[in-house]
């Protein structure tokens, strides 16, 4: 906990924030589902997040989260987590990945793809995926070009042993809502294009603690909240407003 707010007052108000946001825009608020990013933080203050109700988790390094599944599975056998991989995506790192997680939000290149559905192991369900955009085109992050989104979706549609569910994007940092509603405009546009040509997608995973308003605003399904539930993390942790 940070000072005197603990993690259930924290997930109850992350609870109201996405509440608040589906009746601003019309939308029932059983259509976002949150995800808790618990990366870097460890898998006691997992099993406390879950206590309170949550079972959908992030994670974004893979040794840590192959770890913390691990030792989440020990300690509370009949608790069911399902686990997303939302970090960049090595090619030599597919296979664990493909082995122990539910969905994967970051597929950003056919490669990955194949690698995937070739090692997903055939008594789990299909892995549930994303195709990653770089809609702000930002040299530091992961994500396909808009323009090579099409032609990617339509290939990983057609693999066996994924699930292709939709979008996910990590936009540039803003402050104005207005900015930040632009961004995920243009994610909900390429979605609704795929969508369009044929493809049967229902996810769009975006908005994160300090802009999920503005994602759930322009169709977001998904969020992914870390600081705004288990507080900020150390100075210097990537990603460390997520």
């Amino acid at each position: 906990m940070d000072g005197d707010i603990t993690l259930q007052q924290r997930y109850e108000a992350v609870g109201r924030r996405i509440e608040t946001a589906c009746r601003a825009a019309g939308r029932p608020p059983d259509q976002v589902t949150l995800l808790a990013v618990s990366k870097t933080f460890p898998a006691g203050r997992v099993l406390d997040l879950a206590g309170c109700g949550q079972r959908r988790f992030g994670e974004n390094y893979l040794q840590e989260a192959l770890a913390k599944i691990s030792e989440c599975a020990i300690q509370r056998p009949d608790w069911r987590l399902e686990w997303h991989f939302i970090g960049p995506i090595q090619s030599n790192k597919t296979r664990p990945i493909a082995e122990h997680f539910d969905w994967v939000h970051g597929i950003d290149r056919e490669r990955v793809a194949r690698r995937l559905a070739e090692q997903r192991p055939p008594h789990l369900a299909p892995l549930q995926v994303c195709i990653q955009v770089n809609i702000g085109a930002e040299d530091t992050k992961s994500g396909c070009d808009p323009a090579q989104a099409s032609e990617l979706a339509h290939r990983v549609a057609g693999l066996p042993g994924l699930r292709l569910r939709g979008l996910m994007a990590i936009p540039r940092p803003e402050t104005d809502p207005g900015a930040q509603q632009a961004q995920f405009a243009r994610v909900r546009e390429l979605f609704e294009q795929l969508q369009a040509e044929g493809l049967a997608l229902d996810t769009l995973s975006m908005g994160m603690s300090d802009d999920l308003e503005a994602a759930i605003a322009q169709g977001a399904t998904i969020v992914r909240v870390g600081s705004a539930l288990f507080g900020r993390r150390a100075p210097g942790t990537a990603d460390s407003s997520i």
